[in-house]
């Protein structure tokens, strides 16, 4: 949602500026963060379904890695403990549980702290 995405955008302004050079908004339900290594992330909140969302880290351009943490509720990872919520590693098909918390705004920070550390 709408504010959602505004918490989002004040948590990049109040302590991520170290790794954003810039945060865009492609439409009413994502944000666009390009870092400062040259990727970007794609934070997509539903404006249906409350507290669904994912962060996708695009770096293929880069090292050929994607990252993504989201809570869409694909039944290929039904096996995980965490299903619905899994994080993408590295490929599409390379799915992991996480510790990652399940709620916004602090999955987000949780996966922007895991951005972080890789950059």
């Amino acid at each position: 949602m709408k504010t959602d995405l505004e918490t989002i955008r004040k948590i990049i302004q109040d302590g991520f500026l170290d790794i954003v050079t810039d945060i865009l908004e492609p439409s009413e339900d994502k944000l666009r963060i390009i870092l400062k290594d040259k990727s970007f992330m794609d934070i997509r909140i539903s404006q249906i379904v409350r507290n669904r969302f994912d962060f996708h880290w695009e770096r293929r351009h880069i090292d050929k890695n994607i990252f993504r943490y989201d809570n869409f509720p694909d039944i290929r990872w039904k096996r995980l403990k965490s299903f619905p919520y899994h994080l993408h590693y590295k490929q599409e098909n390379k799915v992991i549980e996480t510790n990652f918390r399940k709620s916004l705004p602090y999955a987000f920070i949780d996966f922007i702290e895991f951005v972080r550390e890789k950059i």
